[in-house]
Order: C-alpha cells, then sequence, then structure tokens
C-alpha cells in the first residue's frame, strides 16, 4: 500500500475494529474484517471523493464487509440467550481509541453499555442489517439518510429497521441495565470480586454460590448451554468436576469495560501455573449476577501471562 493512505488508514484501525467486533461479537472476525475493510479500500481508493470524511469512507466499507461475512457464516443470527462465537475484548485494547470530541462519532460509541458482553450478546440476536441500522444510528451516531445510503435503502426502511432493532435489544437486554456496575467500579463491586476470587482460588463452594444472585446466567462460549439460576450454574460446576482441579492462581483483569479475573493452574511436569479459564462478571448491587467464561487458549492474544511461577508471579 502506499504509506500515506496506510498511514491514514492506521489512524483509525482500533475504532474500525471495535466498530466490526460490535457487527460480529468476534475478536478474530472483526481482525480479519478490519483487513478485508483496508484491501477494499486500497482497491477502491480512487473512487473517495471527499463528500464525507475519509473516517466515515472507512466505516461504509467495514460495515458492508461485516455484512458480506455475516452472509456467508452466519446466515441466522443467535438464538436463545447464549452466542456461541463471543469472544472478550481486552480494555487495555480498548483504552486505545481515540478520545474524540464533540462532533466525533466515536464519542458515543467508546461508552461503556456499547461494549459489555450482555449488549454484544443482545445485538447477536438481530439480523444482520436491522443490526447495522442499530449500531450506526445509535451507538455512531450517523443520520439515517447516511445509513439508508450505505445500505441502498430508504430512510422509511432504515427508521422501521431501527424500531425493530431496539425493541430485540429491550427483549434480551437484562432489566436492571441501569443498575450496572462497569469500567467504573466502586468499592462494593471491588469486594465483590475480590471475595468471587478468593473463593475460586479456594475450591470453596458454598463461598461462591452466596456470591451469586437467585437468577445468576452462566456461559462458557463456544460451548453450547446457559445455566440460569443460582442451583443451575452450582449444580454445573460440580458435574464439571471444580472440586478436583488442584491449586489455582489468579490475576485481576478488565474485558469490555467489566471485571474480570484469569485463573490459572498447577501443572506439576511444566513446575507452572498454565491459563485455565477467565471469568468476566457483571454485577449489580453487590451480587454476581452474570459469569461468561473463556478459554485459557485465549491468554496471550488478551495480553495475559501465559504462564505464572511457582511463587505465583510471571
Amino acid at each position: 500500500m502506499d504509506a500515506d493512505f496506510e498511514g491514514l488508514a492506521e489512524r483509525h484501525r482500533r475504532e474500525l475494529h471495535v466498530h466490526c467486533y460490535r457487527m460480529l461479537g468476534s475478536f478474530e472476525d472483526a481482525e480479519d474484517t478490519v483487513q478485508e475493510t483496508f484491501l477494499r479500500a486500497w482497491r477502491r481508493r480512487e473512487t473517495f471523493e471527499g463528500r464525507s470524511t475519509f473516517r466515515a469512507w472507512l466505516y461504509r466499507i467495514a460495515t458492508n464487509a461485516c455484512l458480506d461475512l455475516l452472509a456467508t457464516c452466519r446466515p441466522e443470527p443467535a438464538t436463545g440467550g447464549e452466542v456461541r462465537w463471543l469472544q472478550p475484548y481486552p480494555d487495555r485494547l480498548l483504552d486505545e481509541l481515540p478520545a474524540g470530541g464533540a462532533d466525533e462519532p466515536e464519542t458515543l460509541a467508546v461508552a461503556r453499555e456499547t461494549i459489555e458482553l450482555a449488549y454484544l450478546v443482545a445485538v447477536q440476536h438481530l439480523a444482520p442489517r436491522p443490526r447495522a441500522v442499530l449500531i450506526l444510528r445509535d451507538v455512531l451516531g450517523w443520520p439515517a439518510k447516511d445509513v439508508a445510503e450505505l445500505l441502498g435503502d430508504s430512510v422509511n426502511s432504515v427508521n422501521s429497521a431501527l424500531q425493530r432493532a431496539r425493541a430485540g435489544m429491550r427483549e434480551h437486554l437484562p432489566a436492571e441495565r441501569q443498575d450496572w456496575t462497569g469500567g467504573e467500579e466502586d468499592a462494593g463491586t471491588r469486594a465483590t470480586v475480590r471475595r468471587f476470587t478468593e473463593a475460586s482460588v479456594a475450591i470453596d463452594i458454598d463461598g461462591l454460590a452466596a456470591l451469586l444472585r437467585d437468577d445468576v446466567r452462566c456461559s462458557m462460549p463456544p460451548t453450547p448451554g446457559l445455566q440460569l439460576g443460582r442451583d443451575a450454574v452450582v449444580a454445573d460446576w460440580l458435574a464439571d468436576g471444580f472440586t478436583e482441579l488442584g491449586r489455582l492462581r489468579s490475576v485481576p483483569t478488565s474485558m469490555n469495560r467489566q471485571p474480570a479475573v484469569a485463573f490459572y493452574l498447577w501443572h506439576k511436569e511444566e513446575g507452572a501455573y498454565l491459563p485455565l479459564t477467565l471469568d468476566v462478571l457483571r454485577v449489580t448491587g453487590g451480587a454476581i449476577t452474570e459469569i461468561t467464561t473463556f478459554g485459557g487458549d485465549r491468554f496471550p492474544q488478551l495480553g495475559l501471562p501465559e504462564r505464572l511461577a511457582a511463587d505465583g508471579t510471571e
């Protein structure tokens, strides 16, 4: 690529990646789609007429690239409240987003509620085009006429799709969303996360159960199955042999503007603690209302240590 073009495009890589992540729910698919976006932009660079900003032009290309991928790989949206292709997004990478100003669309896009896992899950239950309309209108703040032009639709059609998308989001988002704790954690949330971590390392099932709200939700993408309620979650832990795991260590972190804990399991033959799971938590009113667990194979990509020494250090 021409160095000037590449430099201009690279300036927007992170925010385009977050946009594609919202559309797709997968960190890896978002990476591939951003690469495809830059390739398409390079091939079509002569068509950029300056009627919009270069940034908006890239967003148009990225949105269409996402729609193309969804049509090919995921013709049907998620169902049943779980998203098997869901992957976490490290806060350390979200911190790379430009701060933006009052006239910057990404000012709205970096808001906590549009990157939390529950929002991502709800979005993935929408059909692709209403999903795109929702993100472009409500997250990026695009005018309806610009969204209509991008999708080759009428303004009335876009407005109708937005109404359907908002109704779908209300159906799948937690009711107590205004009470969530996220990136700006209070002392109560930090205490709950600390107690969860200590009980997990101690393999204290009773202690963990006491931290869960009655209607807690637990999932482990891409493994199918969604556990609903404290009793179901605890029964699943026991069935999976949690009490027989062995020695654990933990590393606190944050994903999707939510508190998270990375757990490591002792491997005698390696003489080290190796990645086990990453738990991303949603805390409401001092109780854990959702746990989304991801496998340890993603630790390097998430910026987490690949192993801990016997004393628990990196």
